[in-house]
């Protein structure tokens, strides 16, 4: 079976004069399996394609996906957007009393397959020509649990509520107070209580329209949880919310299944993803290609698996190498290294805001991780340290200092293509192999170089700002938040290359990071951030990795363990022997 995708939108037949064309073998025989579509794009027949790959690897533009897969899938196929375009393969199940995970890449079919769960998108079982009808879809998963699941969906008698990816877009279709959009959706009288938990009753009184992302994100979590349903679909709850935010959404939502309903979550977060589901489906494949559901695993299992990238009852690898978590032990005293900026005690004031920042100083090639609630002040230290902003008292020393640094919000910050982008934040070494090998290659922007930097998803966008920060020659690299909007293997890729550089190089880099996997995987030190947000913050001096964690999931309540197999950070069930045991001792972070 043959899959073939072409990417309209990097399709430039008119500056790539059909090499796709003039290459295909299929030509000579008198059948071309490409072809031009009304819009002058290239098209691929399927049955009329042998496979070869020569288009793939002659095409400029990176637009050609042609793809190989076993004949059995087809039996499984559940929907197909169109010819030439993504397809997806099986469907997760949900269980009564239990939370539901789905890990996986960016364009592998999460949301699609949540849309299918909600009702929102009928499958097409692949025939997207002539689409079944839904009694066609109940008929074809029967003798299956998703047999009674959808014929219960389509004829009304479960309710779903779904919680879509990008909350940014509700202002654009709801409009009110968020107490009054909150008060005429609570169908169980769960509003106080789930307002309280969320830290979003002060927000009542506000439009929705004003609100930032997180704040957004906490309402519309607020607003599934607060209908009375049979299933809860949630799509990347955690993303725009700080580390207490997320624990704290995770807490409402596992309370969900306490009646026995059902809920299925998409998340990024590790710990998150962890903490939150019973079980996990993976999904995998080929970004914007096609997507897999795995079968089922016990989330420690399933985890594991995806770090491992090989799933042994399928007998499957969809990832070249496992990626590596490693233990690491406190930084010796004796080992600190040549000091290569120092601050002393800040002070800044916005307003009623205040910021006191307690002196430190960061060595040659180390990483300092921050960590800290939303709205007490990460953002203002970087911002100081970056000379955007002029402290009120106290200042930042170490000469002459070359910074580069990467904002939270990116929104018209960058213009131009993603080529032109980075090779003016390079200069000479954008021609270097080094540069190829250590930048483009590992936060995978290659395939972007041609595409206008306005045009590209929010991932996408994320990845070359991450690229055009390291891209400049510097002595310290600033970053606010740089997983936001990346899966989990891109949050790695990118921990990875961050490290890389400032170990090669001799640089230093300040992460501020509210993934904690992320976080355990990039950071040498963590400065700890405290604080009422609004109205104070308070950031502590750099501190070694044991005693920044400890200190930060104290104040958190939650402790973590190390995963005996992959090494990665675990979040303790709350109340458990372990979670107990670690409490008493003061040791939060891992044993």
């Amino acid at each position: 079976m043959r899959v073939a995708v072409v990417d309209k939108e990097r399709c430039r037949p008119d500056k790539c004069d059909l090499v796709c064309i003039r290459f295909c073998p299929m030509v000579r025989s008198r059948r071309e399996a490409i072809k031009l579509d009304e819009e002058g794009k290239a098209y691929v027949s399927e049955l009329l394609c042998s496979g070869c790959g020569i288009c793939v690897r002659k095409c400029p533009f990176d637009a050609l996906r042609i793809v190989n897969l076993p004949d059995e899938l087809e039996s499984e196929h559940i929907h197909r957007f169109g010819p030439n375009a993504f397809t997806l393969y099986r469907l997760p199940t949900p269980r009564r009393g239990a939370v539901v995970g789905l890990l996986g890449r960016n364009g592998i079919g999460k949301s699609t397959v949540l849309r299918i769960l909600a009702g929102e998108l009928t499958p097409n079982l692949g025939a997207f020509s002539d689409p079944p009808g839904r009694e066609a879809v109940v008929e074809r998963f029967a003798g299956l649990p998703l047999h009674d699941y959808f014929d219960a969906l389509y004829d009304g008698r479960l309710k779903v509520v779904y919680k879509p990816q990008y909350v940014d877009r509700i202002p654009k279709v709801v409009s009110g107070t968020v107490g009054e959009v909150l008060s005429g959706l609570d169908e169980r009288g769960a509003l106080k209580e789930t307002a309280e938990a969320l830290e979003i009753s002060h927000l009542f009184d506000r439009e929705l329209g004003v609100l930032s992302g997180g704040e957004l994100q906490r309402v519309a979590i607020a607003t599934a949880v607060c209908r009375d349903a049979d299933v809860y679909l949630l799509d990347e709850p955690s993303s725009h919310l700080d580390i207490y935010q997320r624990m704290r959404a995770a807490r409402v939502i596992r309370g969900l299944v306490a009646d026995g309903r059902m809920v299925v979550a998409a998340e990024h977060d590790l710990a998150v993803l962890d903490y939150l589901s019973d079980d996990i489906f993976l999904l995998y494949g080929e970004p914007d290609v096609y997507g897999i559901v795995s079968n089922i695993h016990g989330v420690r299992e399933g985890i594991n698996i995806y770090i491992n990238g090989y799933i042994p009852d399928e007998n499957i690898r969809f990832r070249a190498s496992p990626i590596v978590f490693h233990i690491k032990p406190p930084t010796a005293p004796a080992a600190r290294p040549r000091p290569l900026l120092e601050w002393s005690e800040l002070r800044k004031a916005y307003g009623e805001f205040e910021l006191r920042v307690e002196p430190g100083e960061i060595g040659e090639g180390e990483v300092i991780g921050i960590l800290g609630k939303n709205g007490i002040g990460k953002t203002t230290f970087i911002r100081l340290l970056a000379g955007v902003e002029e402290p009120d008292s106290g200042g930042v020393s170490g000469g002459e200092i070359k910074v580069s640094y990467k904002p939270q919000y990116l929104s018209g910050t960058i213009e131009g293509t993603v080529e032109e982008v980075l090779r003016r934040a390079a200069g000479p070494k954008y021609q270097e192999s080094w540069f190829r090998a250590e930048v483009l290659e590992p936060l995978n922007v290659k395939g972007l170089l041609d595409r206008e930097v306005e045009i590209l998803s929010g991932g996408e966008l994320q990845r070359v700002a991450i690229a055009e920060c390291l891209s400049r020659t510097a002595d310290i690299y600033l970053l606010d938040e740089p997983s936001a909007y990346l899966d989990v293997e891109e949050r790695l890729a990118m921990a990875r290359a961050i490290r890389r550089i400032t170990k090669m190089s001799g640089v230093t880099a300040f992460v501020v990071e509210h993934d904690i996997v992320a976080q355990d995987f990039i950071a040498d030190r963590l400065m700890v951030f405290t604080g009422d947000a609004g109205r104070r913050g308070f950031g502590g001096p750099p501190l070694t990795l044991e005693e920044g964690m400890n200190v930060f999931l104290k104040e958190m309540g939650i402790t973590f363990r190390r995963d005996p197999d992959t090494k990665r950070p675990r979040v303790n069930k709350e109340g458990s022997k372990l979670d107990k045991e670690q409490k008493r001792t003061g040791r939060y972070y891992y044993q």
